[in-house]
């Protein structure tokens, strides 16, 4: 019997969203003032609770499902920061801080309006209609926001700890509400809670984040999930190495002014060796494959990772059209089959079916969770009757592990029971990993790949990081910073711990995040704080570097997002409000 090999590669990332805060005096720009480790936004924690909870759920219930799951070390690092914080009772974020306040009836007129803006991020269909009492909450919001400056005021204490109460239930994972008493005590009562109610409810929360990591490790442990990794803050590693990587999918794109990034080959390979170092110290061993950054990758770029012992990569299957078409080749069937490069000998390469990840993604949430569920696996099963002869095609589904899933009804807890259910029990589709795949006594034969055209998950090209004014300038502001950043460090003047300081802010500021978010195309709010926070990253990098930032990182990079310091900056997921 023919069977078709399944395997599930969930993307697990957010950004850094601490404010890593000023060096030596003077005011911050920005106005992020001096506060060291103060998270900006809170969607490490939030998602945490939420989708990395419900995530690692689901495979408990359902054992015989394998997956390969990415963890960035960039979100290792704020979830085990967010773990010190619970353990402590010193919150570092001002909502945990809101939460933990025994009395919101004396709170500032800022934390006020921190509450207000924050506590109806969320999409409201699956996160907010479904609670009636906090749907009320939201209403009686509407009815006095905007009417003068002064009607926020009328709300009082046991507003606010409702509110604060009821947007922490409505980011907890759906698993978890099932299995834990105090949601379902707290949730029936729908409203009246104290500083008591909030305590329990801090402390329930801080267990689930401090128990993730170890709780992930358990599940790679017993074989059931593959932990792969991504170079160490998620930077976009092809255009590190050289800008006119853009151009091989584009050829007319608009390059920033500097030629290319200063060092981008050492950096480049400081973030994987950090990346592996990380996974070792988190899961016992180094990660035997990478999800690079955005799935971007270039013939160049990957030849560093065969060179770091690492055996496969992934990609998106755009990248794969676009690099059978260079060299005249068209396959409607190449995603189904793993990949090799001559110049990257040892590296195997997989890539995304777009359209079955696409459809979990985007679509699905809006059908029943048991249609949706039968659905893909009938996709599955005509992929392996149009199969060739003997051939074991090698299905790829890669998608973020977190974003989708607040659209879908009960956080896709229904979606998830039907699909690992179906296809625990199909006899000829078997869930597995990439480690396994390879490590098998007669593993997947991989097919040449003439060449590869750079490229990423997101139409198979890099217009997503550079190309139009803002990202442009973005890098451009980058390369100078770097530049003054290998003056100071080849002076000598830094000693080894001022070194290693500069070098920690030099890769937060290499990260791919802060170019996705340039361009109109995204929410003005969420781009005014992702423009704020990168400038005030790349202005904490020259105090590092005992230099006095520039002045033109006052003035915002994106037209127009000089002002509100607020929306979502959670990856491919806007709010409603």
């Amino acid at each position: 019997m023919k069977h078709l090999d399944l395997v599930f590669l969930w993307h697990m990332h957010q950004p850094d969203y601490r404010d890593h805060g000023a060096v030596g005096t003077g005011p911050e720009v920005g106005g992020g003032g001096t506060a060291t480790g103060e998270f900006v936004l809170p969607w490490v924690y939030l998602h945490a609770m939420k989708d990395y909870v419900d995530m690692a759920a689901h495979l408990e219930r359902h054992p015989q499902i394998r997956c390969v799951v990415n963890f960035v070390p960039v979100l290792l690092d704020q979830i085990e920061d967010y773990a010190q914080q619970f353990a402590s009772g010193q919150f570092r974020d001002p909502l945990l801080r809101m939460l933990a306040t025994p009395d919101l009836d004396r709170i500032s007129e800022t934390d006020r309006n921190l509450l207000l803006t924050t506590c109806f991020r969320s999409h409201h269909v699956t996160m907010l209609a479904p609670f009636p009492h906090y749907k009320r909450l939201h209403d009686i919001y509407l009815l006095i926001d905007h009417k003068s400056e002064t009607a926020c005021r009328y709300l009082s204490g046991a507003y606010f700890s409702d509110l604060v109460t009821w947007y922490h239930m409505a980011w907890t994972g759906e698993s978890e509400r099932r299995r834990n008493p105090l949601l379902a005590t707290l949730m029936s009562r729908g409203e009246g809670y104290d500083a008591d109610d909030r305590r329990q409810l801090l402390a329930s929360m801080g267990e689930l984040i401090g128990g993730l990591i170890p709780r992930w490790r358990a599940l790679a442990a017993r074989g059931q999930v593959e932990i792969s990794s991504t170079p160490n803050t998620h930077p976009l590693s092809p255009l590190l190495l050289d800008f006119h990587a853009a151009r091989e999918s584009l050829p007319d794109a608009p390059l920033p002014f500097s030629a290319a990034y200063p060092g981008g080959r050492s950096r480049v390979v400081a973030h994987i060796d950090a990346a592996r170092i990380s996974h070792a110290r988190r899961f016992g061993v180094p990660p035997v494959g990478m999800w690079p950054a955005e799935g971007a990758v270039s013939e160049d770029f990957v030849k560093y990772l065969a060179a770091a012992d690492c055996h496969w990569i992934a990609s998106g299957e755009g990248v794969l059209k676009n690099s059978l078409a260079a060299s005249g080749i068209s396959d409607p069937r190449a995603a189904f089959r793993p990949w090799k490069l001559e110049k990257a000998p040892g590296l195997t390469l997989f890539f995304r079916d777009e359209r079955l990840s696409d459809l979990i993604g985007f679509d699905y949430a809006k059908w029943h969770g048991r249609d949706a569920a039968e659905h893909l696996v009938v996709q599955l099963e005509a992929i392996l009757d149009g199969a060739a002869g003997n051939e074991t095609p090698v299905v790829s589904i890669i998608l973020d592990g977190e974003n989708a899933w607040e659209h879908y009804p009960y956080n896709g807890y229904y979606f998830f029971e039907d699909l690992y259910g179906l296809l625990a029990e199909h006899p000829r589709i078997r869930t597995t990993t990439y480690a396994e795949l390879l490590a098998r006594p007669k593993p997947p034969v991989a097919t040449v790949l003439p060449r590869l055209t750079a490229g990423s998950w997101v139409y198979g090209t890099l217009s997503t990081w550079i190309g139009d004014e803002a990202k442009n300038r973005g890098w451009d502001l980058l390369c100078e910073a770097k530049q003054s950043c290998d003056l100071v460090l080849a002076s000598g003047r830094l000693d080894s711990a001022q070194v290693a300081a500069v070098n920690a802010q030099l890769a937060i500021c290499e990260s791919s995040d802060w170019f996705w978010w340039f361009g109109d195309y995204n929410p003005s709010a969420a781009v005014a704080s992702f423009d704020s926070l990168y400038r005030r990253n790349l202005a904490r990098l020259y105090r590092l570097l005992q230099l006095k930032p520039p002045a033109h990182l006052d003035t915002p990079i994106c037209a127009g997002s000089a002002t509100a310091e607020g929306g979502s900056m959670r990856r491919g997921t806007i709010s409603q409000t």
